[in-house]
Order: C-alpha cells, then structure tokens, then sequence
C-alpha cells in the first residue's frame, strides 16, 4: 500500500488516501475474476451485462386499499417500469386480518391491506401478470401471497409457467433484524422447503426466496456484516432443502438475494463483487452444485432508507441517484429507488415517478451501461473486493462455528453484531465525526413546509366491511374444511401448500390460513438478551 492508510470503510476496514500496483500483488485475474458471466461471477453474473438491456427498473409501492394500489401500479407501467414490488401493511405481513383487534390502527399504513383472493384481485385487476415481474416483500406468509397470485393469474388465463417475480420468504433475517416472524425457526424452515418444491413444480420461473442482506443493514449492519449473515442465512436454506430430499441444483437456481446501495459507492461496489465471489465458491465448493445458475448470485438492490433525511429532503434525490449508482457498477439484476419523501411518509406519486426516472437516466444518460464491471483492474476497487472477501468470510466462520445461522440466531450473535455497528455510527453522528448533510452539517434554521401523504383511517373500516361481507358470502363449511386439511398436512410430512392453495381458492383469509399453521407449529418467542 503506497499511503498509511488514514480513513476506515463502513465496515471499519482501513481505506488508503491512494492505491497502487503493489497493492493487487499476487492477485491472479484468472482466479479471481474470471471472465464475465463465468465462475467465480465477480464481474456479473451474465456476459454481456447491461449492454444489450439495462436491469429491470421496479418501485416499490403499496399503499391503503387494494384499488389505490392498483391504481399506483398502473401509473408506474405507463411511466416506464418493468417490474412491480409489492409492499404489504404490517397485519398481512404478520399474518392476521385486517378486522382482528391486534391490526387495529395498522390496517394500510405501511403498505397495501391484503386479507383474501379477492384483494388480491382487486390488487392486480387489469395488468398483465405474464408480462410483468413481480416482487412480493413479504416473509412468514410467503406461501399464502404466492398463491393468492397464482390462483389470481390463472383466473386471467396464464398458467403457473407463465409467471416470473420473487417473493422475499427470507425468514431467519426477521428473527435478526426486522421481527415480522411468526412460526418458530424449524417449521419456518420446512414451509420454506415446501415453497421450493412447489414452485419448482407449478411456478418454474418464480424465484422462490430473495435472501436479505437489506433489513439487517437498515438496522446497522456493515458492509461485511450484510454480505456474511445474508450468506449464511442462504446456506442454511440450502441444507434445509437438501435435507428434505432437494436436489441443489434443482431450486438453487431460483435463489435470489437482495441488498442495500448506500452512498459510500466504492465500497458497495466491491461488496456485490466479493459477495458473487463467495457465493459461487460455497456453492460449487461446499453444496457440489454443478449448474452453473445454482452458483450466480443474482440479486436485486434497494437504496438505503435508513440514510434518508426528513431534514431537507430533496437532498435524498441525490444522495439516491449515487446509491442507484453504486448498485449499477455492482452488478444489480433490478433496482428500486427509494422516494426522496419516504423519510417523512409514503411516497406521493411526484416523487415516485421522480425516483423512477433516476434510473432512467442512469440507463440511458450515462455511459456505464456501455461496459462491463468497469471497475475491474482498479487496484482500489480490486483491493477493497479483497478486503470485503476476508472479513466476511471471517463472520461467515464465526456464525458456523455456533453451529450455523439459527443456532447463532438463537444465541442473538448476529443481532448483537450489528447493534454494535449501529451504535458506532450513532455515535459517529452525534460526535460529528461522520457528516450527514442537513443533519449535522449544513443545516437550515427553518425547515421548508412539505405535505405528506396521508392514509385514510376509513380504509381499515372498510376492509373490515369487506371481510364481513366475505365471510357471509363463501361456504364456510367448505372453508374449515380446507383449512383441516392444511392442518394435517402441517402434522405430517406433505407439502403445506397444496391444501393451503385450496383453502385459499374457497375464500380463506390470510389470516386465517396463518393461524391454522399456529394451531400446530406454534409461534416463536425470542429468547430475552440483556
């Protein structure tokens, strides 16, 4: 290294005031590039990147009612975007109705209220569900949202195969970082496994979970910490999945991952580069896949919220475009830019469009579709991957050696990890070391006026009416019924989602269909950490 190093990265690893030669000594381009497309994959998982079409542009959006959401969706289509990402209010997350007293005060707040097929209809009504990729963040009742879409899309005449999107169905980064679980971690596990199996049978081209690294770094975790829980979190599904009788190869190419883009662009651009590297070597290495797709880790990129501002919040404009940036040189499959508004409330439709067209122009105003990895040969960037590569790798270790990623959860190792990162910035922030421009730096007396969007609290009473009216209307003998049968399913070893989707084809809420997996899987509660 040319320079005493005299900064540190996210990760607290040292970064130099300059790099040179001597700093990739020894690195073989062979080994640890390899060309694009080709193992190891740290230049991109496919040859040609972005040159022939750039990623796919998705907002994330969810909002209130059914009907607005729809509404919204087919405003994005019309400006331009390829990909749809749902975002679901916290009951449906958590896996109740929206008329039980635990959602009170929650129902369409956080994203859209889904409780039956027939807001999932509502949901999707006249968009083209075999054209558009849809992305589902959605975790404990993965199953039950997939398949209210499944069955929705065959309504419209598209079958199964037809379908391509991700649901999120990321479970062990819930117990870590985000907490909307709800069974505990094992029988998590065997309906994550089921969704494998099912999907690989009825919906081939849905990629079946979106392993998370973003939550956990919205919750503080540094760049190595994202890239080392996130992967083993992943190989924890995989032996879950070879366990119950999965062949890698056949669902370890519907994997998928997802991450966080923050401002620091240099090192997230190394991070998805060493974090393809390790993945293609624990798969080929460690799992024996032989496809070459079981081993590309393909992911899809979010810009950091945690790094909005409410304090002047157009300055998250730019601070989105280096972060959409960052993603891009990385290698992101999709990106969403967040709203320059979501610090305050959710997004109004000016600034999503706004957060749209920042892709756009870095699509198609710039040049750095017009190559691949650009960065490769940087003896930063190169040196940063390195460095990226061997502390994660270390955490990796440090997880196995408890045993793997749900006895370390269990332990709280990944959790007590990343507040102690989160704390380092905090303090980093208050001391002023670290600059957060209109926070603690540059900052106004008086704060320009700026109104939110508001959700409307008539919403919830009328998905209650709603779900009223569903209930009186369907045959609710013939609803129990299916609703034992994925009971006994639950008891046994058969694939859950086959009873689910047929108690779901008779109206079953969601809520309802979660809380016949309690009645026999139970709910987890997190072991008390002081």
């Amino acid at each position: 290294m040319a320079e005493t190093p005299s900064a540190r990265t996210e990760s607290d690893l040292p970064i130099a005031p300059v790099y040179d030669q001597a700093d990739l000594e020894g690195f073989d381009p062979e080994s640890k590039l390899g060309a694009p497309g080709q193992f190891p994959f740290t230049r991109g998982v496919y040859p040609t990147m972005y040159t022939g079409k750039p990623w796919t542009m998705r907002q994330y959006a969810g909002f209130g009612t059914a009907k607005e959401s729809n509404e919204r969706y087919h405003q994005l289509v019309s400006a331009g975007t390829g990909g749809l990402s749902v975002a679901f209010d916290l009951p449906t997350q958590m896996g109740y109705d929206s008329d039980e007293a635990i959602a009170h005060g929650e129902v369409g707040k956080v994203g859209v209220a889904i409780d039956s097929i027939d807001d999932m209809r509502t949901l999707f009504h006249d968009l083209p569900l075999d054209k558009v990729s849809t992305s589902m963040t959605i975790n404990a009742p993965a199953s039950t949202l997939l398949l209210m879409y499944q069955l929705v899309a065959a309504e419209q005449g598209i079958a199964g195969n037809q379908l391509t999107g991700t649901i999120q169905n990321d479970v062990l980064k819930e117990y870590i970082a985000r907490g909307t679980y709800i069974y505990p971690p094992k029988e998590s596990l065997r309906l994550i496994s089921d969704i494998f199996a099912y999907c690989h049978r009825e919906i081939p081209r849905w990629n079946t979970i979106s392993i998370s690294g973003y939550h956990m770094a919205e919750a503080g975790a540094t760049p190595a910490q994202e890239i080392a829980f996130t992967l083993a979190n992943a190989k924890e599904y995989v032996r879950t999945a070879i366990a119950a009788g999965l062949d890698v190869d056949d669902f370890a190419p519907r994997l998928s991952f997802f991450f966080v883009a923050r401002t620091t662009l240099l090192e997230e651009v190394a991070k998805f580069r060493a974090a393809r590297r390790i993945w293609a070597r624990i798969m080929k290495e460690e799992f024996g896949a032989k496809n070459p797709k079981s081993m590309m880790l393909r992911f899809h990129t979010q810009t950091a919220g945690v790094q909005l501002t409410a304090q002047q919040p157009e300055v998250n404009l730019v601070r989105v475009a280096l972060q959409g940036l960052g993603a891009v040189l990385g290698g992101t499959q999709s990106l969403h830019t967040n709203s320059y508004d979501e610090a305050i409330a959710l997004p109004t439709q000016k600034a999503a469009r706004l957060a749209l067209r920042t892709q756009q122009v870095i699509a198609f105003e710039t040049d750095v579709t017009k190559t691949v990895d650009p960065f490769a040969g940087s003896y930063v960037v190169e040196s940063m991957t390195d460095d990226l590569e061997g502390a994660s790798l270390e955490l990796i270790q440090a997880v196995e050696d408890q045993g793997g990623a749900v006895a370390a959860i269990e332990q709280g190792f990944q959790k007590s990890e990343i507040e102690r990162s989160a704390y380092r910035v905090a303090l980093e922030i208050d001391n002023k070391e670290r600059t957060v421009v209109g926070v603690n730096k540059y900052t106004l007396d008086e704060e320009e006026p700026y109104e939110p969007l508001r959700v409307d609290p008539q919403i919830e009473v009328d998905q209650c009416e709603r779900l009223a009216t569903l209930r009186k209307e369907r045959d609710n003998d013939a609803v129990e019924r299916a609703l034992d049968d994925l009971r006994t399913a639950a008891r046994g070893s058969d694939n859950v989602l086959f009873p689910m989707r047929e108690a779901l084809k008779l109206r079953a809420t969601g809520g309802e269909v979660s809380h016949a997996l309690r009645d026999v899987w139970g709910l987890y509660v997190p072991r008390e950490t002081f």
